[in-house]
């Protein structure tokens, strides 16, 4: 059974990581975690996401994508250190 739910974490803040690698074709939840101090930013920008062109979400804040075919076609950074955002598959 694929996984359908994990976290990913940004190590170095201005390097952008892909949220993940798996395919879901489905919706996915993206949430900041509640113990981040910093910003994350979202956004589908190969490499490039920032806070030029990325989605912003402080500590607790949620967004929705209503298909994501795969994971890797997310990406994700952060204005901290090892700042992290948890994913969730909502329909599979």
């Amino acid at each position: 059974m694929a996984t359908l739910s994990g976290q990913t974490t940004v190590t170095t803040a201005g390097s952008a990581v892909q949220l993940g690698s798996q395919i879901v074709n489905a919706p996915v939840m993206v949430k900041a975690l509640p113990g981040n101090t910093g910003v994350m930013y979202v956004g589908n920008v190969s490499a490039d996401v920032s806070s030029a062109n990325g989605l912003p979400l402080s500590a607790g804040e949620v967004v929705i994508f209503p298909w994501v075919g795969n994971l890797s076609t997310l990406w994700v950074d952060s204005s901290v250190d090892g700042e992290k955002v948890a994913w969730l598959v909502l329909d599979v």
